[in-house]
């Protein structure tokens, strides 16, 4: 039998965030624009390993996904075990940046999927130019609760099953088999409480509502695209997320729900791919060009 090696290499960095240090994993394949990847609430980056064997997406792209402290392979700050996990808008915001920095990444792109989707927005918002274009996966600016946080993290309930059971319906029902459990387990495996700590970016300090004027979508290019099963974050809550952003790009995407780079890889580059294209043809610009 013949070992197929993938192309993914992993590494640590040590970041110091909101003035603590983090010792923060992340995966990279190919050569190219630097591409930065976002997972979703409770997820980590295991979700972009399609893309990183695409040689489609690696022959231009320098793909880079990182698992958010507290996520994945990413450990806690330092004193984590006196608090309770919260993830805020702000604090999303600097762990990112201080990420794109600590690499050296100048002007990268970057895709983000829900909760990563929704900071994308915030970083169009703030940073539009130190980004050549922001892609954001199952995107907009606020969606309605449709479930009960206090669940998430209990003694008496596996609080992973608990969230695997809880966004199984958010895959649709043409994604193969094999890719959708595979999403489900990176969720039966999030640390206690962290689910639910993403959850207050994304349900009480990360409303954009009348907050996302002044987008430069002509210095930094922002694609949408939503997956037509999402009703966690809907096609009518991206389109109309985009109808306030004007140059905003969007695509609904069939046949795929809430996590179409790890549920039906092959669905979603359909809709990546041309995306990329329009990246990777663009020059980078630069604010008063």
């Amino acid at each position: 039998m013949t070992a197929a090696l993938e192309p993914i290499v992993g590494r640590y960095v040590t970041l110091e965030v909101a003035g603590r240090r983090c010792r923060v994993y992340f995966e990279e394949a190919g050569q190219g624009i630097p591409l930065v990847c976002l997972h979703t609430a409770g997820a980590d980056g295991r979700q972009y390993r399609h893309m990183m064997c695409d040689e489609a997406v690696t022959s231009r792209f320098r793909v880079m996904a990182f698992d958010l402290p507290w996520h994945g392979k990413s450990y806690p700050p330092e004193g984590w075990q006196d608090e309770e996990y919260r993830l805020s808008t702000d604090l999303y915001v600097e762990t990112v940046m201080t990420f794109c920095a600590a690499l050296g990444l100048e002007r990268p792109a970057l895709i983000g999927c829900s909760i990563g989707g929704r900071i994308v927005l915030e970083l169009a918002h703030r940073h539009s130019d130190r980004f050549r274009a922001l892609i954001g996966v199952e995107a907009a600016d606020y969606q309605e609760p449709w479930y009960d946080t206090s669940w998430l993290h209990r003694p008496d309930v596996h609080g992973g099953e608990v969230c695997a059971a809880l966004v199984s319906g958010l895959v649709a029902p043409q994604s193969p088999s094999l890719h959708r459990h595979e999403t489900l387990w990176q969720y039966m495996q999030g640390g206690p409480g962290v689910f639910r700590g993403d959850l207050y970016f994304y349900r009480v300090d990360g409303d954009l509502r009348g907050r996302l004027g002044g987008i430069r979508t002509d210095l930094c290019p922002l694609f949408l695209l939503t997956g037509e099963y999402d009703f966690s974050c809907s096609p009518q809550d991206t389109l109309r997320t985009a109808g306030s952003i004007p140059g905003a790009q969007v695509s609904i995407m069939r046949e795929v729900g809430h996590f179409p780079m790890s549920e039906n890889p092959g669905q979603f580059r359909q809709y990546l791919l041309p995306v990329l294209d329009q990246i990777s043809a663009a020059p980078v610009r630069t604010q008063g060009a």
